[in-house]
């Protein structure tokens, strides 16, 4: 059989699938605190997630409210209680503002940070380095790095992340460089654990010596991302290309065109029925066409991942 031995299983100190979550909305564009516990019951008890990442891009941090945050934050505390890991986004490009809502956040039960490098200020490496010490010193919570200079203007070097490294709270990476030489440097010389925050890495990053991924993705389909990883863990290698490659359709439809993942994520989960809700301006709603499609990727997507289960491994010769 085309399989090997289990391979090392890295630390995870957020498990190994954590769910970006969306923020549901109601109609009137309220914060939807009981379809946020039911979206949260789902990913955590249906789905298979370890985490659920709350407040970040893709749960409209840009414009929710600090107190929404916070309510949104202890409705899926209480929601799933110990059974998952929560991680509050509290990024900003405010120094004194990210430490607020990093305080905000323990006090509210999370059991990490996520903290993005603050964008469209440009600030050297010296001043990322700065503010990222200054909110992990802020809180007792251990802090995953958010590296997607696509989106803030500011990577963070090699240097820079060996540095943070040894804070005794700075414990992890959301990787959204595409740096992948960056990142197997930083994973040879030190302790962090990194977690794909692009679908489409998940098997590399996790071949490499990743703990997991942050997965826009798996709002959807988050038993088919968590079988990617239960297949490369169990040395189904083969297995776990086709589990990769059966979500081609759905990354590329979620995160691989014009829109933002919010829209086209909320868009699918409205058309399954499940909590989600309207977008918050600026964004504008998927139209018809858009939803088409993506549902129609989702199924193709559920469809592959189901004829991987069921493959024959091929024989390795000799």
């Amino acid at each position: 059989m085309d399989t090997m031995t289990a391979p090392y299983a890295p630390a995870a100190p957020f498990g190994r699938l954590a769910a970006a979550m969306i923020t549901p909305f109601t109609a009137d564009d309220e914060l939807d605190t009981d379809g946020a516990q039911r979206l949260a019951i789902r990913l955590v008890d249906d789905g298979g997630c370890d985490a659920l990442v709350l407040s970040g891009t893709t749960g409209e941090s840009p414009t929710t409210s600090d107190a929404e945050k916070e309510t949104l934050l202890r409705a899926v505390a209480e929601a799933v209680g110990n059974r998952a890991r929560i991680i509050a986004g509290v990024g900003t490009s405010d120094t004194r503002h990210t430490v607020a809502l990093a305080r905000s956040a323990e006090r509210a039960g999370a059991h990490g940070l996520l903290v993005v490098t603050p964008y469209y200020s440009r600030p050297t490496q010296e001043a990322v380095s700065h503010h990222l010490r200054t909110v992990a010193d802020a809180t007792g919570l251990p802090v995953m790095l958010y590296d997607i200079p696509g989106r803030t203007g500011t990577a963070l070097t090699a240097r820079t992340l060996l540095r943070l490294a040894a804070h005794p709270r700075i414990v992890a990476v959301k990787d959204c460089a595409y740096d992948p030489l960056k990142s197997a440097k930083v994973l040879a010389a030190t302790d962090l654990a990194y977690y794909a925050g692009c679908d489409e890495q998940i098997l590399p990053l996790r071949a490499l010596g990743g703990s997991g991924c942050v997965s826009t993705a798996a709002n959807a389909a988050p038993r088919a991302v968590r079988a990617l990883l239960d297949a490369y863990d169990a040395g189904d290698t083969a297995g776990a290309a086709r589990r990769q490659l059966a979500l081609v359709p759905l990354i590329e439809a979620v995160t691989g065109g014009e829109h933002p993942g919010t829209v086209t994520v909320k868009a699918l989960l409205n058309h399954l029925g499940l909590p989600a809700g309207p977008v918050r301006g600026p964004l504008l709603a998927a139209d018809a066409e858009l939803t088409s499609r993506l549902a129609d990727a989702l199924q193709t997507t559920l469809d592959r991942t189901a004829d991987a289960a069921t493959a024959v491994p091929a024989a390795v010769p000799g």
